[in-house]
This record gives C-alpha cells, structure tokens and sequence, in this order.
C-alpha cells in the first residue's frame, strides 16, 4: 500500500470533520428522543436518544476509517493494495460519505425538516452500489475487500471475471434500490430480492463454473 500522506487522506477526514461538525451543531436543538428508523413506507419505526444519535453515526465513521486503514496491513495478500491504491480509497471515501449523507437526512428530519427519508437514504445506498459495482473490475484479489468466493480467492482469472459480472449485477441492484421507494411495495421488494438472490446465488455460481472450467483445461 502506498505511504499515507494528507494528500491520501484529505477527502476521508474531512468527511468525518464534517460528520462531528454537523453532531455538535445539532446536538442542542434536538429533541431528547429522536427518531432513527424508517419502513418501506416513510414511517417512524424505531427511536434513540439524541445522546447516542448524535455520537454513534462520529464514532462509526472513525472505526471505519481506520478499518480502512489498517486493512490492508493486515491483509496476507497486503502487496496487491499497491495496484488499485486510488479505487481502495474512493470506495473507502464513498461509504464515508453516504454515510454522513444518511446521518445528515435523519439529523435534519429530527430537526423538523419535511423529507422523505426512505427515498433519500435508498437513493444514497442505491448510489453507493452503482459506484461500488463500477469499480468492482479493478479491484485486485485481496482477503477484504471485493466478491471473496473460495474459487475467486483461488485463481486470479477467475477473481478478475467474477467482479466484472458482479460489477454490473451491483450498479444493476444499486439503481433497483434508488428507485424502490417509489415504486409498489410488492413490485419493490421482488426487485429488491430479485437482485440479492442474483448477487448471492448467480455470482457464487458463476465464480464456481469458472473455476471448474479452468481446471478442466
């Protein structure tokens, strides 16, 4: 992996600035319970207290950076790092960011600001799956990051051809997730579950026809 200079880490840290700037900003305006889940349907489902709202979303984003930094040091495979160095850290800084972009649309809600916030938050994880899906090829083989089947973990051609077709499967099931909210409740979740099971079941299948066909040769 490449040494970790200011100029590697900018973007992420000053996501999580951010993150504890808008936690400390709001923290004396909302209320004492807040709401911190909503259903299909844009409802309130689920409540904390703004005491753990207003440090856990900080705090998940400072595990998870330095999660992202300390894998791949740990990682048996850490050399291979080196090759996709840039794709690495802007996935990292994307999750980082739709992150702070979730914690933002529910702060504002509590705020008493009118959002729809299922749609925004699916359409940010839906986001996420297309720019995940799009750099899927790129991504060398590794023991964290990427589709870790044990055939793909075996034979580097069969890594490489598993994440070009999960690529395209995740920026498919990404824009399923951005448009379900606005779609019929039993339409939405067929799509929703459609994808998971073509991402779960078709990649791991495709991984292992691959392999076996590179064994046959």
């Amino acid at each position: 992996m490449e040494k970790i200079t200011f100029k590697t880490e900018w973007r992420a840290l000053l996501i999580i600035i951010a993150t504890i700037a808008l936690s400390y900003w709001a923290y004396p305006q909302l209320p004492t319970t807040v709401a911190s889940h909503w259903n299909f349907q844009g409802e309130v489902d689920g409540w904390m207290s703004k005491n753990f709202h207003s440090i856990f979303f900080p705090a998940l984003l400072v595990v998870m950076y330095l999660g992202f930094l300390i894998m791949p040091y740990i990682d048996p495979q850490k050399e291979r790092y080196a090759e996709f160095a840039n794709v690495y850290r802007l996935m990292r800084d994307a999750s980082l960011f739709i992150l702070l972009g979730v914690f933002t649309v529910a702060t504002f809600y509590n705020l008493s600001y009118s959002l729809n916030v299922s749609a925004i938050v699916a359409g940010l994880i839906g986001a996420l799956m297309i720019i995940m899906g799009n750099y899927f090829g790129k991504i060398k083989r590794n023991w964290f990051i990427g589709i870790r089947t044990p055939w793909s973990l075996s034979s580097e051609n069969v890594w490489n051809k598993t994440h070009r077709l999960g690529g395209r499967f995740f920026m498919v099931w990404g824009l399923g997730i951005a448009i379900a909210p606005w779609l019929d409740f039993r339409v939405a979740m067929i799509i929703l579950l459609a994808g998971l099971a073509a991402i779960i079941i078709g990649i791991n299948l495709y991984s292992f026809i691959l392999y076996r066909q590179e064994k046959k040769k």
